[in-house]
């Protein structure tokens, strides 16, 4: 008589198989250098897997100690804090058990507004609001608020965080994220637009929770000495970066010479260029001792894009490994960029200049010539929305300031980009309190605009694929130079840089 077949016969790389056809395996990331890696796995919220999944992972897990080890790191890869209660005493069971905390890779916190001192009045405000704000309960924020005010003064997230760092000791990629559930969202869009009459009962506040944020985060990696090498913030304040530097410059120096990743997206646009020019030394210090680095990423509010020198921040730093590059919201002259682009042309595999405004006396087939000559490595550029500086005030100088939603609101990314291929590396808010993992895959829009619903997409990668295959046709409309580009010096439309993006990289712009 036959032997029955029985599941626990099957091999431990079949048994992965499966587990991947029920959620894909968290420990395959996109590379840093392809575009999509900003939106997937920088600047995006966690992704609650579907109940379904979690409930089939939990089951398979209970089956056996064999397949509970299986399953620890579709549970345990990616883990997601809220600064919360609840969050942190979360974070406190995962790191009390070794087995399960040694398997994460990736931390992502998440941080909502804090209340200002003295401003947490919500009972007051719902009182006085006409009905406004009905459905909001005003016992709800008076507990969060409360919440906050504890843990800060405790000092109970630093504690957690610390002993969660120590605990991660295969921790890659850590991000800060910004947080809003549906009820903060109401509150928030109610006090915007009722701001003289409702501040003086509530005020909710970014800055004071990002500076907390950043300071208690980098003193845990500090104090554990954390392998850790790449940090995200798709929603950084200035001055919480400033602060930060400033209260604990000694661990400045062990954290940026960690650093094979860096990408953040200043969300302020209030005196911009003097802040950043006040963070210029903090730049310098940071980028001077991270040897290492392989991908960076800095970007700021579309419709408010810096005017600082573009050394201002990269202080003229070479650095010999680094494969992906890219900024956003920048007013530059074309030798800027190619002095930059120079420095790193037999390395560089990715280039990213979303909306970057050329200024007066340059012209952007300049950039274009250099980058198709001089790029020995390059896979991919991107365009997106970019401009000349006085078009772009002529569009934009009567109209009002449209918020851009780096992810963590809405999603901003190219996703036909690639900014994190060539290295080992939501649109809604993040809800569940219950998940431990995020479930990023990469996107590829369709999108045929640069201001359509995609534009806002947050992607280092290219709109060409460097993995398609070379165009052999005679290429009869394909620019013989850069001259033949259509530059005008005055404005770019979406089908010039989409056409530009291609020939900088060599690609037949009808086949691909």
């Amino acid at each position: 008589m036959p032997k029955k077949a029985s599941i626990h016969k099957l091999s431990n790389e079949l048994l992965k198989d499966i587990l991947d056809q029920i959620e894909a395996d968290p420990e395959k990331s996109v590379s840093i250098d392809r575009r999509a890696y900003l939106s997937v796995e920088s600047f995006r919220l966690p992704s609650p897997p579907l109940p379904l999944q979690a409930q089939d992972i939990g089951n398979f897990r209970l089956a056996c100690r064999r397949f509970a080890e299986l399953g620890i790191p579709h549970q345990f890869t990616r883990v997601a804090t809220r600064f919360s209660r609840a969050g942190l005493q979360r974070l406190e069971r995962i790191t009390s058990r070794p087995h399960l905390a040694k398997h994460t890779k990736k931390f992502s916190y998440l941080i909502p507004f804090f209340y200002v001192e003295g401003k947490a009045r919500v009972g007051e405000l719902l009182h006085h609001t006409n009905g406004d704000l009905q459905a909001l309960d005003a016992s709800f924020f008076e507990r969060k608020a409360d919440t906050q005010k504890s843990i800060v003064q405790s000092g109970e997230d630093l504690r957690v965080l610390r002993n969660a760092m120590m605990a991660f000791r295969s921790l890659q990629h850590v991000q800060i994220l910004r947080l809003q559930d549906e009820a903060d969202r109401h509150l928030l869009d109610y006090l915007h637009e009722n701001d003289h009459a409702a501040s003086r009962l509530v005020e909710l506040r970014w800055s004071p929770a990002c500076t907390h944020a950043l300071r208690t985060v980098a003193q845990a990696l500090a104090e554990a000495r954390s392998p850790f090498t790449r940090f995200s913030g798709p929603m950084m304040n200035p001055q919480s970066v400033l602060a930060v530097r400033k209260n604990k410059p000694q661990n400045l120096s062990f954290l940026s010479e960690r650093l094979t990743c860096l990408e953040l997206h200043f969300d302020d646009p209030t005196d911009l260029n003097n802040k950043m020019k006040e963070l210029s030394p903090f730049f310098k210090a940071v980028f001077t001792a991270a040897n290492h680095m392989q991908a960076v990423h800095i970007g700021f509010p579309s419709r408010q894009p810096l005017d600082l020198d573009l050394e201002d921040i990269f202080h003229n730093i070479h650095w010999e490994k680094l494969r992906a590059f890219g900024v956003q919201a920048w007013r530059l002259g074309a030798d800027e960029i190619i002095g930059l682009a120079r420095r790193h042309s037999k390395t560089l595999r990715g280039l990213r200049l979303r909306d970057v405004q050329l200024k007066d006396g340059s012209m952007w087939k300049d950039v274009l010539a250099m980058l198709r000559a001089e790029m020995e490595l390059l896979d991919w550029v991107s365009l997106r929305r970019i401009d000349y500086s006085g078009h772009f005030d002529e569009v934009w100088a009567d109209s009002m300031e449209v918020p851009d939603y780096p992810p963590g609101g809405a999603s901003d990314s190219d996703n036909e980009d690639d900014f994190h291929a060539h290295v080992s590396l939501e649109d809604d808010v993040f809800e569940g309190e219950d998940e431990y993992s995020d479930g990023g895959s990469e996107e590829r829009s369709n999108a045929d605009t640069d201001h359509g619903p995609d534009a806002n997409e947050l992607a280092l990668s290219p709109d060409t694929p460097a993995s398609l295959p070379f165009c052999t046709c005679s290429r009869s409309s394909f620019p013989a130079t850069a001259d033949n580009l259509g530059d005008n010096g005055q404005f770019v439309v979406y089908q010039q840089r989409k056409l530009w993006e291609k020939w900088v990289v060599g690609r037949c712009p009808e086949h691909i």
